[in-house]
């Protein structure tokens, strides 16, 4: 089965984080390696993109959470911790020193 979205096929996590943004999510997160030239043309353009569109700020925020929420296990290999079993060690309170 394909996805579409505006007429834009979806394959994967970014696909949806793109089209739902209007925007790469490297124009936001930066890429490895990129030189401060690099890195000051991307932020150039990030602040052109926020200026012609405001409510972008409050949209980022908001499909990160969601995509997080929705792919947190395969995004970033999480590992549940083990809750405590209640018990406790005896206190040390009394104890002859």
């Amino acid at each position: 089965m394909r996805t579409y979205v505006g007429g834009h096929q979806a394959v994967s996590v970014n696909d949806f984080v793109e089209l739902a943004l209007g925007t790469p999510p490297q124009l936001w997160l930066g890429v490895e390696g990129e030189s401060e030239e690099e890195r000051a043309a991307r932020l150039d353009a990030a602040r052109d993109i926020l200026a012609d569109n405001p409510g972008l700020s409050d949209d980022v925020p908001r499909v990160v959470a969601e995509v997080i929420e929705a792919h947190a296990p395969e995004l970033f290999n999480v590992v549940p911790l083990a809750r405590p079993t209640g018990r406790r060690r005896p206190s040390r309170k009394g104890a002859a020193a």
